[in-house]
């Protein structure tokens, strides 16, 4: 259930106005994770705008996303450079490791997985980033590893217990 006072809040920071949507929908997807029906549907109301418009807004743009992410978005890049030195292989490792495929969210929701197409550290490649942090020059092997680290502190030890 979606807290609509804060809705309400973020709306009336950016003082109701149309024009202010793509801001006002950043915020609500900060405040939410994600943006879920009833955060559209109170924003389109808000703003005295209708529903579908919202909604194209927030289709249009991949910085929205209409679906639960994990805390840690995890983003392949498979540019040129990080193609050909093994962005594959790496997003290939990170689904086995986190039991999910490009696009998906585990179901603990603390990561998200997908691909991007240039990071802009060709020099690193093959990259990958988690959030802001930023894992260049890597292998297979050194995945599991660094999922670890982003792990809450329990799965962690309850994965190395088995």
């Amino acid at each position: 259930m979606v807290d609509v006072s804060k809705v309400q809040d973020i709306v009336q920071r950016h003082g109701c106005r149309r024009e202010h949507i793509i801001a006002i929908l950043l915020e609500c997807q900060d405040e939410f994770s994600y943006l879920p029906r009833e955060v559209i549907e109170e924003v389109a109301a808000e703003i005295d705008t209708p529903l579908n418009s919202v909604l194209s807004v927030a289709t249009f743009f991949r910085a929205f996303s209409l679906k639960p992410v994990g805390k840690h978005q995890v983003h392949v890049c498979m540019g040129t450079a990080c193609n050909i030195s093994g962005g594959p292989r790496l997003l290939e490792a990170l689904e086995r490791e986190l039991k999910i495929k490009r696009g998906e969210t585990t179901p603990d929701l603390q990561f998200s997985l997908d691909t991007v197409n240039c990071v802009g550290c060709c020099g690193l490649a093959p990259v990958l980033t988690i959030g802001q942090d930023v894992h260049g020059k890597l292998k297979q092997s050194q995945i599991p590893r660094i999922v670890k680290k982003y792990r809450p502190k329990e799965a962690s030890d309850a994965q190395t217990v088995h």
